[in-house]
């Protein structure tokens, strides 16, 4: 339960840090026996605000709830 916790705190930082990701794949045009056309599309992943809030606020929930559970 604590790995989990430390797990969604970190992922909600990075989700607050970067708020987008971008990534290229190559996609084929024209394909023939001789001539081949190939282009780059771009991708974009974009994470919002409050997903990160949430996911960092849950992960201390769960950190602290494991400490108190552990405790007693």
């Amino acid at each position: 339960m604590r790995i989990i916790g430390i797990l969604l705190v970190v992922i909600g930082i990075l989700a607050l840090a970067v708020p987008s990701v971008t990534f290229m794949t190559t996609e084929r045009a024209v394909d023939t026996n001789f001539f081949k056309i190939d282009y780059q599309k771009p991708h974009t992943i974009v994470f919002n605000p409050i997903v990160g809030v949430v996911a960092t606020v849950a992960g201390i929930a769960m950190v602290f709830a494991s400490r108190r559970t552990a405790a007693a």
